[in-house]
């Protein structure tokens, strides 16, 4: 029988950021958003640009989270991504200029513009207002 609560694990390149448990999951897989509770089958996923929330009795914990790996098994999760933030950590400001730095790319187009990077950093800047907000409405 599986215990009631995950043990999470979320690392990056420069630092840990996780290490908690929890009674439920989001996590934002390459295919879609996957929830996860204690006893889900193994699984390993991509990570796609997206906010990664679990949950500890009625309260939420929000990060953002950009590309790397999750590792699912019945008792734990262990998430390597690229970058990830705490919604404390989200500095909602350079986000809403990064989102409009994008737009402006976007909206301006030609040759000179690669769209796929503006793409990219407009969802990263929209996740991380996305969660910045959810955290401040709790």
């Amino acid at each position: 029988m599986a215990g009631s609560t995950i043990h999470i694990t979320i690392v990056t390149p420069e630092r840990s950021l996780v290490d908690d448990h929890a009674e439920e999951l989001q996590i934002p897989g390459g295919e879609g958003y996957l929830g996860v509770l204690p006893g889900h089958a193994p699984l390993f996923t991509d990570l796609k640009v997206g906010e990664f929330g679990y949950r500890k009795g009625p309260n939420w914990i929000w990060l953002s989270i950009a590309w790397g790996f999750a590792e699912v098994l019945p008792d734990q999760v262990r998430v390597l991504a690229e970058t990830a933030e705490r919604a404390n950590e989200i500095d909602v400001d350079r986000a809403a200029r990064a989102k409009e730095r994008a737009e402006q790319r976007l909206a301006r187009g030609g040759e000179d513009v690669d769209y796929k990077r503006a793409l990219v950093a407009l969802e990263r800047a929209v996740v991380r207002i996305q969660v910045s907000r959810k955290s401040h409405q709790l």
